[in-house]
């Protein structure tokens, strides 16, 4: 079945949480929504695939190999293979992972 949906619909806040939903998974990929309450974030780690994060409302600090980002609404940052990253939540923000496996 085709759907239109928006994706800040798609998922809620939950107070001093980090709420995940997966939208799309297959094996060369997935796309999932995120929604983080102010002060919450992702600590910071590596994945073996690039990824692109891309800030559906809200603001957030992404951190790549040590250097801080500020990304808002309606802006996005590639997350390279193997660099560590980390995100937090300056305000509470929703955004959408794009992994891509291959």
């Amino acid at each position: 079945m085709v759907e239109v949906n928006r994706f800040v619909d798609l998922i809620g806040y939950q107070e001093g949480s980090v709420v995940s939903r997966t939208i799309l998974k297959r094996g060369s990929g997935t796309v999932t929504l995120f929604a983080f309450d102010k002060g919450e974030g992702l600590s910071e780690h590596t994945v073996p695939f690039d990824a692109l994060v891309y800030i559906i409302s809200g603001e957030a600090q992404v951190t790549v190999s040590g250097e801080a980002y500020r990304v808002k609404q309606g802006e996005m940052i590639i997350l390279p293979a193997d660099e560590p990253h980390s995100l937090a939540a300056v305000d509470r923000f929703k955004m959408v992972l794009t992994m891509i496996r291959s």
